[in-house]
């Protein structure tokens, strides 16, 4: 099924992007203070480290509005393909920042936890400031999630399931809370580890698939499967080879082969790749970069025919042929070639005037080729009228 097609400039993709995230960082401010201060009041270790997984979702928003703001922008002199690996990167930093407040609060609980350290009962204002954190929290993350898909940004979505971590962390705390309310205060440290590891796992998804486009890793084997397909629907498609993606900060390249048939013109070709990267850019969205390879034959497996030795070009070509044809009483009638490089070789489709004679020119092809024969690269010889 067809991906809708986002019709908003990339503008309008920054700034309900850096809207979202403007929101994010109100809250998670507001969040972050009030736990901590609950949590250090009523001294429960789970719900302090709750309050620092909030600030560090303010970092992660920083990060966030940097890399939308600087990894939005349009290709450059030195960027010739934008700068959509700043979010990446961002992606990246972002991850190893939540790995470290994961150590730290995991540590810090544990300690807690072994050294049987009381907690005394937190009170009804600490489970309620629980409970609005979840549900806030929650909010958040439906709407960022929402606007992540609309402006097709894997990093704002990223940040969005950073609140949904908050959402789990903080479900975790309110137990915690409520079992040091009747007495279990070991639960408190539990739910802060718990925390910590939770804090962690996000971390580790954010390093993973950041490294994972660093290093160009391809669209799924199925949606390359089917931009394949469809680039094979296209009519004058004769095969489509060597296809490879790559993806960026939310966005996708792929580069492909199109086989068309060997003796159309240059300008038809063209246009029929054309039409390829119009279909593939409609059905999905998120590619920024299509880019293909005519070929007049099909050449898969055969390597990059640019490491091996080449044809001869039309100057080359045009010498050789007017060192052997030129005493022929039929030369002063050429007019002109179309060279065709088919199957390793060279066929030669020689244009002659109107003033040659019908049975002079049905018999030429035979004659030129046989004075050319010498030539390893002549495939063949054909001769037509000129036009005009």
């Amino acid at each position: 099924m067809e991906q809708p097609v986002n019709t908003m400039s990339v503008n309008d993709q920054t700034r309900q992007a850096k809207r979202a995230t403007y929101i994010a960082v109100w809250l998670d401010g507001m969040l972050g203070f009030a736990k901590v201060i609950m949590g250090s009041l009523v001294g429960s270790a789970a719900l302090v480290a709750d309050g620092v997984h909030s600030f560090s979702d303010l970092i992660t928003d920083g990060f966030v509005l940097a890399a939308t703001h600087y990894g939005r922008q349009g290709p450059d002199h030195d960027h010739h393909y934008g700068h959509g690996r700043i979010e990446t990167l961002a992606t990246l930093l972002l991850g190893s920042v939540l790995i470290f407040v994961a150590g730290a609060i995991a540590w810090s609980s544990l300690q807690r936890l072994l050294t049987g350290t009381q907690i005394p009962a937190p009170g009804i204002w600490a489970m309620l400031l629980a409970l609005a954190a979840l549900l806030i929290k929650e909010a958040l993350f439906r709407y960022t999630m929402r606007v992540a898909k609309r402006v097709q940004s894997r990093l704002l979505e990223a940040n969005a399931w950073h609140s949904r971590s908050d959402v789990l962390s903080t479900a975790v705390v309110l137990v915690a809370l409520l079992g040091a309310q009747f007495g279990a205060g070991w639960l408190d440290a539990v739910a802060a580890v718990i925390v910590g590891l939770l804090v962690g796992k996000v971390g580790w998804d954010l390093l993973w698939e950041s490294a994972r486009e660093l290093v160009d890793t391809a669209l799924p084997k199925d949606a390359q499967q089917q931009m394949h397909e469809m680039a094979c629907s296209v009519p004058g498609v004769e095969g489509v080879h060597d296809l490879r993606t790559r993806q960026s900060a939310g966005r996708a390249m792929v580069d492909l082969h199109v086989v068309v048939a060997s003796r159309i013109s240059v300008s038809e070709a063209h246009e029929i790749g054309n039409e390829v990267s119009r279909r593939l850019r409609r059905s999905y969205p998120a590619l920024s970069d299509v880019t293909f390879h005519i070929d007049p034959e099909n050449d898969e497996g055969e390597g990059d025919p640019s490491r091996f030795p080449g044809l001869p070009l039309r100057p080359e070509v045009e010498q050789a042929l007017a060192e052997r044809w030129s005493p022929l009483a039929c030369w002063p009638h050429v007019v002109g070639y179309r060279l065709h490089y088919l199957d390793g070789k060279i066929t030669v489709v020689v244009f002659v005037d109107e003033a040659l004679e019908t049975s002079v020119a049905a018999r030429l092809p035979e004659r030129l080729a046989e004075r050319a024969s010498d030539l390893p690269w002549l495939g063949g010889v054909e001769a037509e009228k000129a036009l005009g």
